[in-house]
């Protein structure tokens, strides 16, 4: 069975955003602003605007030594400074990307957000968030430069992350090139032997799925009032939401992505004989009409680590139907 993952990564992503994944596999959510001190009304102007987003915003002032002694302690420094000077510091301190905190640079002018390390690892996702102040984030990974979504984006999509840290030079390659698209999921127990070349990837919390279907121009608010709505009925909240799945033909849907970005979720999209496979139990016209089963019931069912429906699908307000899986 194959997924194609579709995050949120420019708006990637996924508090009210989608973040990129760090080393540990959890999101990127404790971030420092290392300002001067002439500076320092700028960094309370960039905590303010970021304050719901992150678990925590710390402001430090600059000196010589302050990147070296706060290093490890943070997931990503934002630095309020010339990105020379941030080069300088930090450079020394970097050993392996997987490890190593994100680095952004911002100007005092709010102008231009640029990622200097760790790009897949929280600095993208950092700098997209300050284009909220007028910045213009400068994103330089070659899967973002091109438009495309990196492996680490698709691990974050599937509330995943890499165990095997050096494949994603060669995995992101193929998704430069084409060559990658789907993420292959194997279910255990199961023995795997790979090569180099083969990103593996593991799921982070035990949590639901939101299979989701959608009315063509659907809006923001009614996905997240569908969602919220379905999940009340089982005593959740979006907490307990590993992702949002659906099917191929409702890519591009930006009622359905605006949704999930605004909750902090990724979107997950199965092809149609992936869905046909985990077909629901209620029936649908849309199989009679175009050959694809009901596709709440289906991609919740195909997304859950148990192939199991939790709650039938529902329409809400005739734009959104719900179902649950686990």
């Amino acid at each position: 069975m194959s997924t194609d993952t579709n995050a949120d990564t420019d708006t990637d992503d996924a508090g009210g955003h989608c973040s990129t994944p760090d080393s540990d596999g959890e999101v990127a959510e404790e971030i420092a602003i290392v300002s001067f001190e002439r500076k320092l009304p700028v960094a309370e102007e960039i905590r303010a605007e970021l304050a719901d987003d992150y678990e925590s915003i710390e402001i430090l002032e600059y000196h010589g030594d302050v990147f070296a002694e706060h290093w490890g302690e943070y997931d990503c420094f934002v630095g309020l400074m010339a990105s020379g000077i941030a080069m300088r510091k930090t450079a020394g301190l970097l050993d392996d990307k997987w490890d190593d905190p994100a680095v952004v640079v911002i100007d005092e002018e709010l102008t231009w957000a640029i990622p200097l390390t760790g790009g897949h690892h929280g600095a993208n996702q950092v700098a997209h968030d300050l284009s909220k102040l007028g910045a213009v984030p400068a994103m330089t990974t070659a899967s973002e430069a091109a438009g495309k979504q990196g492996i680490e984006s698709k691990a974050k999509a599937l509330d995943a992350h890499v165990i095997n840290g050096d494949s994603t030079v060669a995995t992101n390659l193929a998704v430069l090139n084409d060559d990658l698209d789907v993420v292959e999921r194997l279910d255990g127990p199961r023995a795997v032997l790979v090569g180099d070349d083969v990103t593996v990837m593991k799921r982070n919390d035990d949590g639901v799925v939101l299979g989701t279907g959608t009315v063509s121009g659907v809006r923001k608010a009614q996905v997240i009032e569908a969602w919220r709505a379905a999940l009340d009925d089982l005593d959740l909240d979006v907490s307990d939401v590993e992702f949002v799945a659906t099917a191929t033909r409702k890519e591009g849907e930006e009622g359905l992505y605006e949704a999930a970005q605004e909750v902090g979720l990724g979107v997950v999209l199965f092809e149609k004989d992936t869905l046909l496979e985990h077909e629901g139990p209620t029936p649908s016209r849309a199989k009679e009409l175009i050959g694809w089963p009901g596709i709440a019931e289906a991609s919740a069912i195909a997304g859950g680590r148990d192939h199991e429906l939790l709650r039938e699908k529902e329409r809400f307000d005739d734009a959104v139907t719900v179902a649950v899986g686990k």
